[in-house]
């Protein structure tokens, strides 16, 4: 692991040094950019990967992250119910520009635009989650309260 963070993961250390909590970012030397990757390299169950998706409501056009455990596919008609509109995967540039990251690295938190946070509930099975810190090689550990605490999200079955 290197000691020198770059500036994604260095923005997202600063981010989590707002909250008081004990948590570090860490450089892989391995990729972590997909959760079977993540899971690998860090040396933990697929399901304690946090995956930070977005979504984009259909009508309303409004950005939507959900957090989720690396196990789980997003249920999207699901996430109708939720919102109250139904939504949809938005190109990477959509993403890039409403969280200020690329695909393979989003954060849960550090993001351009305020964004609605849902939280899946299967992460709360774990004492332990990992979450990317801004690059497919930057992540951090930390506790599904923890996650729930930083995002304030909402916390939802999403499978």
């Amino acid at each position: 692991m290197a000691e020198i963070l770059g500036k994604s993961a260095a923005k997202i250390q600063d981010e989590l040094n707002k909250y008081g909590l004990e948590l570090k970012v860490v450089t892989m030397n391995s990729s972590t950019r997909t959760c079977v990757e993540a899971a690998n390299t860090i040396g933990c169950e697929v399901g304690q990967i946090v995956k930070s998706m977005i979504f984009r409501g259909k009508n309303t056009g409004m950005p939507i992250l959900i957090v989720a455990s690396g196990n789980n596919r997003i249920n999207e008609k699901k996430m109708k119910e939720y919102l109250g509109e139904a939504v949809s995967r938005p190109d990477a540039d959509f993403v890039q520009t409403v969280t200020g990251f690329a695909i393979g690295g989003i954060p849960p938190i550090g993001h351009i635009s305020k964004l609605t946070c849902f939280i899946d509930e299967d992460l709360f099975e774990y004492q332990e989650v990992w979450a990317a810190a801004g690059t497919p090689f930057d992540v951090f550990r930390l506790t599904p309260d923890q996650l729930a605490a930083i995002t304030q999200g909402k916390i939802i079955s999403v499978k």
